[in-house]
């Protein structure tokens, strides 16, 4: 071998049944580009430059022999690691096992990584990954780049950062960071504070004073993120931003041990969940949010359990029970729904046996009865309970509102109770107290929208109070003058969609108002 013929970074070993997975990998490690500040920190064989180097894939250069060609033989001896994709079909290949044994004769000590591919675990390793250099078995480590397992996208990390010798953590740190790093002003705020938990708990003192006062720190930060942060992404109305905000909050409790958090720090993870199934409801992914609300909903019982008399408990599982009905009401399944809903009244009542003064509190029994006032109001209707039940939830945020040191605090949900009186009052055919509930919601949301022109939140609410208005108005053969406020609504969503074009329910709801002016051109009287 001269000085000039090239080395690789990594040699692909796979069966070619595999091909396809083969090219895909063998294209993302050759393009892909470390992080510059990580560049030579690794402590096992640190990456020098961007870049991992050509990566071997060539198999048309196998012989038809029983052999390996000199040609694969000097890319196995010029080659820095040996990547085996791993799958059935590998598992029963000659070849990659020849390929295995020929690179650790050539190679002793240097790296052999095992990428998953395709099939179980338990059959998918060649044999020669099975046993050491030395014969002795082992249990090899991989990265799962199957949908069910790591997914490709962590699976490419895995294997760049054993290539390259750095650590996985900081890697996925780096890249995350590289890939939200140009979204808006607001998102720099919140990776500023990512960074700043990240740095906390990375770089957290040995000594046991200082890592709880780490620890404090960066949850002050996650429950910032949680509840300031949160509203203000709200008011803008981006859900790509509240995701990646959500996942890197999470991200702080996955690097830590569940078994030994502290009851807080469990619920507020708990809490993270019930944020990222929200917002995964909100895009329509009802299989996602599920599956967020129901880890939560474990950890929230069991937390319960444990203080069954603790009002935070109560509440936060109240929010499992809560977020979960949510989802079967969205999708149709009332019966489910309001069971959930009930579960949630009964925890909400215990709240108000605790504290009936505590606004949060009172909230939560407005909340409760909100729900079944929406049940009611489903298909077939049970107008005398939505009137009941509309009444409660109102009364009880009313009351929420006498307690609360900044009413203003209170306008969406006070809005939104009148917003469901209304409907309740339109079911009943009662139009002059519908239209006075609908005045009021609008009165409530105008004035907000005065303090705050720009909140998303409240220019929508204040577009579903003007399209439930011009419902009314189709109710009452008014076809022009729902037509009028039906077309001014569509310019005003319109407008809200651009900013946030990942926005399901807006969309939805467009396709709706189109359907209404339609049928506000049937009822509009013909001269």
């Amino acid at each position: 071998m001269t000085g000039g013929e090239p080395r690789y970074g990594a040699f692909l070993s796979y069966s070619h049944k595999d091909a396809g997975a083969a090219r895909w990998l063998h294209r993302r490690l050759e393009s892909y580009r470390i992080p510059r500040r990580l560049v030579g920190t690794g402590t096992d064989c640190p990456a020098l430059s961007q870049r991992l180097g050509p990566i071997f894939r060539d198999r048309e250069e196998l012989a038809a022999g029983h052999d390996l060609s000199e040609g694969v033989r000097a890319a196995l001896a010029r080659s820095d690691a040996l990547v085996v994709l791993c799958s059935p079909d590998a598992a029963a290949s000659v070849w990659v096992g020849r390929e295995i044994a020929v690179f650790r004769d050539l190679n002793p000590g240097k790296p052999v990584l095992a990428a998953i591919v395709r099939g179980d675990p338990a059959d998918c390793f060649p044999e020669m990954l099975r046993e050491g250099a030395d014969g002795a078995a082992l249990e090899p480590l991989a990265a799962d780049l199957r949908p069910e397992g790591d997914g490709r996208r962590l699976g490419l990390l895995k294997l760049v950062a054993g290539l390259a010798g750095i650590g996985l953590d900081a890697l996925v740190q780096r890249d995350a960071q590289r890939r939200i790093r140009r979204v808006m002003a607001v998102t720099l705020a919140a990776a500023v504070a990512v960074v700043a938990m990240a740095v906390l708990t990375i770089f957290a003192l040995s000594a046991r004073a200082e890592a709880d006062r780490q620890r404090k720190e960066a949850e002050g930060l996650v429950e910032f993120m949680l509840t300031d942060l949160r509203d203000r992404l709200k008011g803008v109305g981006r859900l790509d931003v509240l995701t990646a905000v959500n996942r890197r909050a999470l991200g702080y409790y996955r690097q830590q041990d569940l078994a030994v958090l502290r009851a807080d720090s469990l619920e507020r993870r708990a809490r993270i969940l019930h944020a990222m199934g929200e917002d995964d409801e909100r895009r329509g992914d009802f299989d996602r949010a599920l599956a967020q609300f129901d880890e939560a909903s474990r950890t929230t019982a069991a937390l319960l359990a444990i203080a069954p008399d603790d009002p935070q408990r109560i509440f936060a599982q109240a929010q499992s029970e809560f977020w979960i009905a949510s989802v079967d009401y969205e999708r149709g399944n009332l019966v489910r729904a309001k069971k959930g809903f009930d579960r949630y009244r009964v925890l909400a009542e215990r709240l108000i046996a605790i504290d009936r003064r505590n606004p949060d509190w009172l909230k939560e029994a407005g909340y409760a009865e909100g729900n079944l006032c929406s049940i009611a109001l489903k298909q077939p209707q049970d107008v005398r309970a939505a009137l009941r039940a509309c009444a409660a939830a109102l009364a009880w945020m009313e009351a929420a509102a006498r307690r609360i040191g900044d009413p203003s605090t209170m306008t969406k949900d006070l809005a939104n109770r009148h917003a469901w009186m209304a409907d309740a009052y339109r079911a009943a055919g009662d139009w002059p107290n519908a239209v006075r509930h609908r005045d009021s919601e609008l009165a409530l949301l105008e004035r907000q929208l005065a303090r705050d022109p720009a909140n998303v939140k409240f220019r929508a609410a204040r577009l579903w109070s003007l399209r439930g208005r011009a419902k009314i108005d189709l109710d009452t053969g008014q076809g022009d003058a729902a037509r009028v406020r039906l077309i001014a609504v569509l310019g005003q969503l319109d407008a809200l969609i651009r900013l946030d074009p990942a926005n399901i329910e807006w969309r939805h709801v467009r396709t709706q108002i189109l359907n209404e002016i339609d049928e506000s051109r049937a009822k509009t009287p013909k001269e």
